[in-house]
């Protein structure tokens, strides 16, 4: 890239920024950040599930805003929503009991106790469930994977026709990469509906919710917590921690059948025509030869929906980001002199249902643009007091911009270099996959209440998010303007 020139560019060792450069970057400002993160977050967006109207409605706000600041849109035809397929479901009701064996003191028989589960706090179903009224018994098969071809496989010798799988989420080994494909929710489920299984019941150290997955007819997986999972592994006198630590030292399948058994009702609307959007807009590049190529500046905009009765409104994860995304927009979009390449911003749909409007987005560009250089991503940014990023390991010239930028900030509390991707990737991944260098900030948190009802606006601190934006913002900058040789 040329980090010399990179780096002049920017001017950030200069006692003073350019004049036109910092009359924008002070235009962020804390609380209007935090003003758009309340919007997002609020109960008339229904928690942004991709496809549900709330999503929609607030996709169709931050839209409004991209015209209001004179972002250009992906194309006259289609403004400046881009639409893709996103199926989706809305869990209206779910109940889970568990009933367990239990023989007391100078008793010959066994009795049968029945444990009413709390949801959200000790359960939660999946929700791409299926509805059902389903009952039977429990088998646990280790991480529910079967890769004969990779000579592991927790389902040899383990029936689970009419069962309930229970099992945890992972690998045998995380440092093996075969394993990948395996420890998708899709995989795993399908595997289990493949095998005769009523449904999989992870084991979770606590609930989140998690819409990352396909409806399957007649399946209803599921979590508990490992609290949960210990009751259940009573009757084998091990607690589900020595279980996974064997699983984890050995790395061989460990699988047997219990006598606690489930019943697990789930009333559930499948849509199967959902529509999701990716919220695109940019500011067009200033010289003629390398307009054309772009930076993209994105964060997904989805959470989990309302489900069950509870609002999952996603504040840190990720309306905090999506905030960050849209100050920078709106600071570009106040510069009197354009960068040389085009920046373009997008609010994501799909993240936590599997990374799918980055995806497709990658692959349909603004018609007037041919070539990413970098993406920038913001994925939960908004709660601590000192912001990270990871960066493209092969280019480590990502690291040193945004650290010298830092010098007119000063919020950095960490770096660390991506060199893979996993299952729990964010929308940098794509962008990653395609060797395009890519940089993902996040905040120190401590994200308390991930993927649960607790994460809310309170949870927010407002001079994070505008610490972040202001460093991205200097940032992008630098490399949207750097010259051809770099």
């Amino acid at each position: 890239m040329g980090l010399i020139l990179l780096l002049a560019s920017l001017s950030v060792a200069a006692e003073k920024l350019d004049a036109d450069l910092e009359k924008a970057l002070s235009s962020i400002q804390p609380f209007d950040a935090y003003a758009i993160t309340k919007i997002l977050s609020a109960e008339k967006f229904s928690g942004r599930l991709t496809g549900d109207a709330g999503y929609t409605a607030a996709a169709k706000w931050a839209a409004g805003k991209f015209k209001e600041w004179g972002l250009k849109p992906l194309s006259r035809e289609k403004g400046y929503l881009q639409a893709y397929p996103s199926p989706y479901v809305i869990v209206d009701k779910a109940e889970m009991t568990l009933f367990l064996e239990e023989k007391a003191e100078n008793s010959k028989e066994p009795t049968i106790k029945e444990i009413k589960l709390q949801p959200e706090k000790e359960f939660l179903p999946l929700l791409f469930s299926d509805s059902g009224d389903r009952a039977g018994e429990l088998a646990f098969a280790g991480w529910g994977i079967s890769a004969p071809e990779l000579g592991y496989d927790d389902y040899a010798g383990l029936d689970v026709k009419g069962k309930f799988v229970l099992c945890f989420r992972g690998t045998p080994d995380p440092s093996d990469r075969r394993y990948i494909p395996y420890d998708h929710h899709r995989f795993r489920m399908k595997t289990a509906k493949d095998k005769g299984a009523l449904g999989i019941i992870y084991i979770y150290d606590e609930i989140s919710s998690n819409p990352n997955g396909d409806w399957i007819e007649g399946f209803t997986p599921a979590e508990v917590t490992e609290k949960i999972a210990d009751m259940i592994f009573k009757e084998k006198g091990v607690p589900c921690a020595e279980l996974k630590k064997y699983l984890l030292t050995f790395k061989k399948p460990l699988s047997f059948p219990l006598r606690a058994t489930v019943s697990l009702k789930v009333e559930a609307r499948n849509f199967p025509d959902g529509i999701g959007y990716n919220v695109v807009g940019y500011i067009e590049g200033s010289d003629p030869k390398l307009k054309k190529n772009c930076l993209v500046v994105g964060g997904h905009f989805d959470h989990n929906g309302f489900q069950m009765g509870l609002l999952f409104p996603g504040a840190d994860d990720n309306a905090s980001g999506s905030a960050a995304v849209m100050e920078i927009a709106e600071a570009f979009s106040k510069l009197a002199k354009r960068p040389k390449r085009s920046v373009v911003f997008v609010l994501f749909g799909g993240e936590e249902k599997g990374l799918q409007g980055s995806g497709y987005f990658l692959g349909h560009l603004p018609p007037a643009l041919e070539k990413v250089e970098a993406m920038f991503n913001f994925d939960m940014v908004g709660e601590g007091d000192k912001s990270g990023f990871g960066y493209s390991a092969d280019f480590p010239e990502l690291k040193a911009v945004v650290e010298e930028a830092d010098q007119h900030v000063k919020t950095l509390g960490g770096t660390y270099p991506i060199r893979g991707v996993g299952v729990r990737g964010s929308d940098f991944a794509p962008f990653f996959e395609k060797g395009i260098p890519c940089l993902s900030f996040h905040s120190n948190g401590p994200h308390l209440y991930y993927h649960q009802t607790g994460d809310t606006i309170y949870r927010i601190n407002p001079d994070m998010l505008a610490d972040v934006s202001r460093l991205a913002f200097l940032s992008v900058f630098a490399l949207a303007n750097r010259s051809p040789s770099g």
